[in-house]
């Protein structure tokens, strides 16, 4: 194995096995790093110590820590608070944690389908939708097989009770959130298409600056963008893994 390890942190309060298709492989194979499968714990306070904890375990640090959605706030949580175990970041339409009108919205929305999602039968309806949704935007999009298939999986194994314990508390750590205290490390900022004067790519955008790198959109690029854009996604993780074996060797 060569050069940093990298660490998957995925979003939707998802399991990570599967969840980035094809990038375990590819990266064991190109640079030939080691790569951390990991699911992580259910409020997003503990996610700071907890992965510190398990770099530690693992003998792994420093790592390039590669999140999507709240698994790239929980990446960026790490940076701020354990920097030292971290080499590089690749951010994938983060849940914009620096933005703490968004997460406020992103708290009580989630939160109030938890509630009434313990009616089981309300958690199926909602579960349904968003299987059906997710055919239909994996046909839209015109996604590779293996996308998805992951797309598919997700949204059928959507736990939106669990969903709403890991986002209680991120408006709390949204206020107290200064992305330009974040370690200045290669990093890999990528927003999804949208609006460039919208809030979200407004915060991402600070993101970028704050770690002095620009911000990527692909077009066509959604919220999955590990999805829509599997091969863009791996060339910016072997980027940054590139980039961070080149900072070792300088150094």
């Amino acid at each position: 194995m060569t050069g940093p390890a990298v660490l998957l942190l995925p979003g939707a309060g998802a399991r990570c096995d599967g969840f980035f298709p094809g990038l375990v492989d590819s990266l064991a194979a190109e640079p030939g790093c080691r790569v951390i499968v990991h699911d992580v714990p259910e409020t997003l306070a503990q996610v700071p110590a907890h992965l510190h904890d398990l770099i530690a375990r693992e003998g792994a640090g420093p790592v390039v820590v590669v999140g999507q959605s709240l698994g790239g706030a929980m990446a960026l949580l790490l940076a701020r608070d354990h920097p030292d175990d971290v080499a590089g970041l690749v951010l994938l339409d983060v849940t914009p944690i620096n933005d703490a009108a968004i997460c406020r919205r992103v708290e009580r929305a989630f939160r109030a389908v938890a509630v009434i999602c313990r009616i089981p039968v309300i958690h199926r309806w909602f579960r349904s939708r968003m299987m059906k949704g997710a055919a239909r935007e994996a046909h839209r999009l015109r996604l590779r097989p293996d996308c998805a298939a992951v797309h598919s999986r997700v949204a059928a194994e959507a736990d939106l009770i669990r969903l709403g314990r890991v986002v209680s508390g991120l408006s709390g750590l949204s206020a107290q959130f200064d992305e330009t205290g974040l370690p200045r490390v290669p990093a890999a900022v990528i927003t999804a298409d949208r609006a460039p004067t919208g809030a979200t790519h407004v915060a991402h955008q600070r993101i970028a600056d704050a770690l002095g790198e620009p911000l990527l959109c692909w077009p066509g690029s959604t919220h999955s963008v590990h999805l829509t854009h599997p091969d863009e996604v791996l060339d910016a993780v072997r980027d940054v893994l590139g980039r961070t074996q080149a900072e070792r060797t300088i150094t």
